[in-house]
């Protein structure tokens, strides 16, 4: 029986291409980058979610604008004040916030003190300027500690001028004067002036917390550690 000699396929003898590192690390890379353009996408599109739009506000004693003073809020004649040195870019005064921001809230409230915000804007160059002016226009308006319960709240934005506008209507501040001092960047040379209050007195990060005049060691930067500081002055 004769064999029968069939062309060879040539899909069959081509030799097999291997995939080399330097082509998965391209791929990897292109991945990742599309990744990193949806997250950040993400961010400056979420949609702005007030989690406490009824929250009580204390009254501002000092507000925005004053040249090297931060803005002061609570019942005047408290025995305790607290200097609190924030960045809005700062993840860890976002951790200081979710982990003491009801105790300083509470101790606000209930009128054991004051507490005096002092934004700095070193962070992000872009954000932490941004984020600062729009604190102070919030604070202009009344709403200092809820916006910093909210911003913070959300770290994960990018916290454009569009959320922040967006942030403003639902604190119920988002007025004409408030988008106008939020666009124009109205409070940029009284932040230069906190700025240089902050580095005068020695602040050198954030967050930075005193009591009373007294700086709290980084292990006191806890609920506990506020509340037994504020305890021993309040006494």
């Amino acid at each position: 029986m004769s064999k029968t000699n069939y062309p060879a396929n040539p899909l069959l003898q081509q030799p097999k291409r291997r995939i080399t590192p330097g082509i998965i690390v391209v791929i990897v890379l292109v991945l990742a980058l599309g990744a990193g353009v949806g997250v950040q996408y993400y961010r400056g599109h979420s949609k702005v979610e007030v989690s406490m739009s009824e929250r009580p506000e204390p009254t501002v004693v000092t507000g925005p604008g004053t040249s090297g003073k931060g803005v002061t809020v609570g019942q005047s004649g408290a025995k305790v004040n607290i200097d609190l040195y924030l960045d809005f870019r700062c993840p860890h005064c976002a951790e200081f916030e979710e982990a003491s921001g009801a105790t300083v809230d509470k101790l606000v409230q209930d009128g054991t003190a004051t507490v005096t915000y002092w934004p700095l804007q070193f962070v992000n160059p872009d954000a932490s300027p941004r984020l600062a002016n729009a604190f102070a226009a919030a604070a202009a308006n009344g709403k200092a500690l809820s916006f910093v319960d909210e911003v913070y709240g959300d770290f994960s934005k990018s916290w454009t001028t569009d959320q922040l506008l967006e942030l403003g209507k639902q604190l119920g501040v988002g007025d004409a004067k408030f988008q106008q001092a939020v666009q124009d960047n109205t409070y940029a040379s009284w932040l230069e002036s906190v700025g240089k209050a902050a580095d005068d007195r020695g602040v050198t990060g954030t967050p930075t917390v005193y009591i009373n005049g007294k700086q709290l060691e980084a292990d006191q930067l806890t609920a506990e550690g506020l509340q037994k500081a504020v305890d021993a002055v309040a006494s």
